[in-house]
């Protein structure tokens, strides 16, 4: 039996396990970066797993959720220890390893978890009548997670001859309605229908023409990953179907608020009309809070799945629709659905905010508007007031002036008897100018230190 096993990809991911055995190469005493190790054994992280045929291979895909790594992490440490394999430290996120009864690829991304099982063998007249699944330990598999997003058999069979045909593998399918294409510059034919059957798994069945063992892995892994990148990007869907009416109310409030700001009432109204679009836009940002992340994953899942499937170099098998067909018929319109809701998205916020900052410059200008005419009228008042200040100092001088020439009359008067030879009406004449100047330079004086 061929040794399928990997050891370069037992080891974990930014490891020295990528780094090649000495072969009398003189080392030099350079100083790395602590991520040159890291850093450069990324793009050998996720190795496919070199395939021969016959082969049979389930794969399950796991929606764990970005904070689910320590449960994946316990569920394999589970896994591993069910058959006395040592497991793999926290943190890793790819790990390969011979069970004995199967060999596993598991690997952890960003929002998923992947168990790939692998055993040997299999038969053309029922490939999918003993799958690779069947070896794993029941009791574990009843204790993951109930978030199997993807679930699917892989059957890898030889074939010198040509491969049958979509009728004569349709019997593998449960359903008439078949799929498939030559891929790898046809050195294989691949046949599916993308249905789920009653184990609960999809199918694929491919036919080994002339691969080699890491070409046949590489081929298995793509095809898996277009399953599990697909529903990936479908699980905004439902996203994007349930904000559709909330977005179709936002827009109809967000015409009927533009309309309303055409016919302004002062502002007052416009007061109102802005306080309707913050309410407005605090709803439109709370459905792109919660929909933002899925939309972005969604878009980033839909480029790989484009990806993998170009990678796959299909072509036609007459009367049969190939993968890329049957996804762009398919699962690019839900794609189309979700781009379209995020856009709608964003351009109601973007229109949200332009009818805000609309309305917000015609407040201000109806508000300069009116401090321009409050600050007109506060001149007016206070040249008013000026020149009844000015008039009230000039009746002060006089009243004060003409209350003190007639104390000193008084006191004039009251010096009569003593006979002093001064006439009295004649020394209060003479005093007016005197007393009035002096009133008039107190009165200015006061008025000047007032005012400082």
């Amino acid at each position: 039996m061929l040794d399928y096993r990997d050891p370069i990809s037992t080891k974990p991911a930014g490891s020295h396990a990528l780094t090649l055995p000495d072969q009398g190469v003189k080392a030099h005493p350079i100083a790395s970066h602590p991520l040159h190790h890291q850093l450069n054994n990324e793009v050998h992280a996720r190795p496919p797993t070199p395939l021969g045929s016959p082969e049979r291979v389930s794969y399950l895909a796991i929606h764990s959720g970005e904070q689910g790594a320590a449960d994946d992490h316990a569920c394999l440490v589970r896994l591993c220890e069910r058959y006395g394999i040592t497991p793999p430290q926290a943190g890793v996120n790819h790990f390969s390893q011979d069970f004995g009864p199967f060999r596993l690829k598991w690997e952890r991304h960003t929002e998923f978890v992947t168990y790939t099982f692998f055993v040997q063998g299999g038969t053309s007249e029922a490939p999918f009548s003993s799958t690779a699944i069947d070896v794993v330990a029941l009791d574990w598999l009843s204790q993951l997670p109930d978030q199997t997003l993807v679930a699917a058999h892989v059957a890898v069979l030889p074939s010198e001859a040509p491969a049958p045909t979509g009728d004569e593998v349709s019997c593998h399918f449960s359903t008439d309605s078949v799929i498939g294409s030559l891929v790898s510059g046809g050195a294989a034919t691949v046949f599916t229908n993308y249905r789920i059957h009653a184990d609960g798994f999809s199918r694929i069945l491919i036919y080994d023409h002339r691969l080699g063992r890491r070409q046949a892995g590489r081929l298995v892994q793509r095809l898996l990953e277009v399953e599990a990148y697909r529903m990936m990007a479908l699980l905004a869907l439902p996203v994007a179907s349930s904000i559709a009416p909330d977005i179709a109310h936002c827009e109809r409030n967000l015409a009927d608020i533009t309309a309303s700001m055409t016919r302004s009432d002062g502002v007052e109204h416009e007061r109102q009309l802005l306080d309707r679009l913050i309410q407005l836009a605090t709803s439109i940002e709370r459905m792109s809070a919660a929909t933002g992340y899925r939309f972005r994953a969604a878009r980033a899942y839909h480029n790989l799945v484009e990806r993998r499937i170009a990678e796959l170099r299909e072509e036609r098998i007459p009367g049969l629709q190939t993968i890329a067909e049957f996804m762009d018929r398919r699962f690019q319109p839900a794609m189309r659905t979700l781009i379209s809701t995020a856009e709608r998205l964003e351009s109601l916020s973007q229109r949200t905010t332009r009818a805000s900052d609309l309305l917000r410059t015609g407040i201000d200008i109806t508000m300069a508007e009116q401090h321009r005419d409050l600050l007109r009228s506060m001149d007016q008042r206070a040249r008013l007031q000026l020149l009844l200040n000015e008039a009230v100092e000039g009746l002060s001088v006089v009243v004060i002036t003409y209350y003190a020439l007639g104390l000193i009359g008084y006191g004039l008067k009251s010096l009569k008897p003593v006979d002093l030879g001064v006439d009295p009406d004649v020394v209060t004449g003479l005093a007016f100018p005197v007393v009035f100047a002096l009133v008039w330079l107190n009165v200015r004086r006061l008025r000047k230190k007032l005012l400082d």
